[in-house]
C-alpha cells in the first residue's frame, strides 16, 4: 500500500473551495487521467480512469463528509485506495487543500510508476490544476458581482 500526501493553497474561501471539490462531475476538468464520475447516490461515486491507455472503473465510498472541512472514501470496487481531503481555512480568501491517499497499485507499471514518484507527482500536479480552477472560478464570480 503506497501513502501519498500532498498539499496546496488556494486564494478562494475555505467554502468555495469545499463546494467546487465536491463537484464530482468537474473533476476531469483538473484531475488528469479522470474521464468520468457519476454520482450514484449522496454517498456512492462511480470513476471511469484512462491513464496512459489503460482504462479502469471502480465505485467508490463516501465514508464521512463535514461541510468546508472533510471529506474521506474507500473504494469498494476495483482499484483498492482509500484518502481524505481536508480544507483548512488560511484567512477570509485562502484555503490549503490536503490530500492524504493510501492506494494499492495494480500491476506492474503502476507499481514501477509509484515507485518512482510518478504517482505522487502527479498528486501535486492535479492539485495544482485544481488551484487553477478554483481561483479562475472565483475570479469570473468576482468579475460579474
Amino acid at each position: 500500500m503506497s501513502k501519498i500526501e500532498e498539499s496546496v493553497e488556494v486564494e478562494v474561501p475555505v467554502g468555495t473551495v469545499y463546494e467546487l471539490w465536491t463537484r464530482f462531475a468537474e473533476f476531469p476538468r483538473f484531475m488528469s487521467g479522470v474521464d468520468r464520475i457519476d454520482e450514484v447516490s449522496e454517498t456512492l461515486t462511480h470513476w471511469v480512469t484512462n491513464v496512459d491507455g489503460v482504462r479502469r472503473e471502480f465505485d467508490a465510498r463516501i465514508t464521512e463528509q463535514i461541510p468546508d472541512e472533510r471529506i474521506a472514501w474507500t473504494s469498494v470496487s476495483g482499484t483498492e485506495q482509500s484518502g481524505v481531503v481536508t480544507f483548512h481555512r488560511l484567512g477570509e480568501h485562502r484555503a490549503r487543500v490536503m490530500l492524504q491517499l493510501d492506494l494499492d497499485p495494480h500491476g506492474v507499471l503502476d507499481i514501477i510508476a509509484d515507485r518512482l514518484g510518478f504517482v505522487s507527482h502527479q498528486v501535486l500536479q492535479d492539485l495544482q490544476e485544481f488551484k487553477h480552477f478554483a481561483e479562475s472560478r472565483q475570479r469570473q464570480a468576482t468579475a460579474h458581482e
